[in-house]
């Protein structure tokens, strides 16, 4: 379009210049014939030398100041010219030429100069020139004619302002039959566009319209690509679920065989069995939601699960007072799997209650397009900033005193990575720490 419209802008502006070349041209052919006319009747007295200009040479001329003018002259030996007869349109003025008008008759011997000059009245001019010999005087004559170009350029720009608003008409019909064409042709295309954009966010399962002939192949490629990526999540899960029975039954049976068998190595390998178990269940928990993230996409309402959250940990923390301040629209949904957001949200407002003293705050809103925040504050003794890289590292335990694995923070860091999405820690108002966790946002 963009250059559609330049290439009308230069039509427009050789169409003006070509115009003002015409007219022009026909005043020159005008002032032609008057220097020929002069040229042809002028007369020289055999004594005297002098010239006589013809009787009539155009009615115009014969008014005062009208716009057309006439004037013979003579070049001076200081290479100026000298006015003998002048119409009498001219009365008291006379016809401004060049300063280097006699020189350039000498470079082009019998040819004419057509130039602009300004009018006894200072009106613009056009001028033509022509040098020539008369029968009977010894030296050349010059003979000029002018004529007032305020006509020429009144209709210049006359054609100029009706071309311009004729091509910024055709510029506009242009720019909306574009639009027009783009909106109407194209309008299947957009609505391929939101139908895939529908897929993505976890709205729609498939691509359910009727489109086009030409469009059908890729809207079935599309159908064929999601449906091989829902195969490919389901055997994923499948796989995670089988490793996950094959891990944790042997697990399970050092574990009931070393608490039968008390000992220092049954000790030793409950212990570590122990360990194994909680290691096996992160890389479990984090390589399902790792699938989820690469699959279909789920809508799960962020409000009712951190309504569920809340009244579950203020049961479970009842003997602490522990008041739970949350806050989330009703349409702010997270693009994943409850399960998920169960985890992360869940992680999240159970550390903050393990270590508040009594009161925790949520909040979770919009951050951006496609991006929800989850807010997550205590009033508890918070945590040093040189420490808080240290507690996202697996099994990572500042208090040793306190219960727990030390997985918590590092699981909610993990699922928030599988999830494309980021942890971070800060000072919270509230005096404890902050958790702020970005996960990707729904469309409601």
């Amino acid at each position: 379009m963009g250059w559609s419209l330049a290439a009308l802008v230069i039509v427009a502006v050789v169409l003006a210049f070509l115009f003002q070349e015409a007219a022009i041209r026909r005043v020159d052919q005008g002032l032609r014939e008057l220097t020929d006319n002069l040229v042809r009747y002028s007369t020289v007295d055999p004594n005297t030398q002098e010239v006589f200009a013809p009787p009539l040479t155009d009615e115009r001329a014969l008014a005062a100041y009208s716009g057309r003018y006439w004037e013979i002259a003579e070049p001076t030996s200081d290479g100026k010219v000298r006015p003998l007869v002048r119409s009498y349109s001219l009365f008291d003025s006379v016809l401004n030429t060049p300063p280097d008008l006699v020189k350039r008759f000498a470079a082009a011997p019998g040819k004419s100069i057509a130039f602009d000059t300004r009018g006894p009245l200072n009106e613009p001019l056009r001028a033509r020139a022509q040098q020539n010999w008369l029968p009977g005087r010894p030296t050349p004559v010059i003979f000029l004619a002018a004529e007032d170009r305020t006509p020429l350029n009144r209709d210049v720009r006359g054609f100029v302002v009706a071309t311009a608003a004729a091509f910024l008409l055709l510029s506009a019909g242009l720019i909306a039959a574009i639009i027009i064409q783009v909106r109407v042709g194209l309008q299947p295309l957009f609505e391929l566009r939101r139908e895939v954009a529908a897929v993505r966010r976890g709205k729609a399962e498939r691509l359910v319209r009727t489109y086009p002939v030409e469009l059908v192949p890729l809207a079935e490629e599309l159908n064929a690509l999601v449906a091989h990526n829902q195969e490919v999540v389901e055997r994923q899960r499948t796989h995670v679920g089988n490793l996950a029975h094959a891990l944790k039954t042997p697990i399970s049976v050092m574990l009931t065989e070393a608490a039968q068998r008390p000992g220092p190595l049954a000790e030793v390998v409950g212990r570590q069995a122990e360990t194994m178990r909680q290691q096996v269940d992160h890389h479990l928990r984090r390589a399902r939601a790792a699938a989820r993230a690469q699959g279909q996409g789920e809508r799960t309402s962020v409000a009712e699960v951190l309504d569920e959250l809340a009244r579950t940990l203020e049961r479970i923390f009842r003997d602490k007072g522990v008041e739970i301040d949350w806050d989330a629209d009703d349409a702010l949904y997270f693009l994943g799997e409850r399960q998920d957001l169960l985890e992360i949200a869940g992680n999240a407002m159970e550390n903050a209650c393990k270590w508040g003293r009594a009161r925790v705050r949520v909040r979770a809103a919009p951050s951006g397009d496609e991006r929800l925040r989850l807010s997550v504050e205590d009033d508890g003794p918070g945590l040093p900033e040189e420490a808080r890289e240290a507690v996202l590292q697996r099994g990572a335990r500042l208090d040793e005193s306190a219960p727990g694995s030390g997985l918590g923070l590092s699981i909610l860091h993990e699922l928030a990575r599988a999830y494309g999405g980021a942890l971070k820690l800060d000072a919270s108002p509230l005096g404890g720490l902050r958790v702020e966790v970005e996960l990707p946002r729904a469309e409601a």
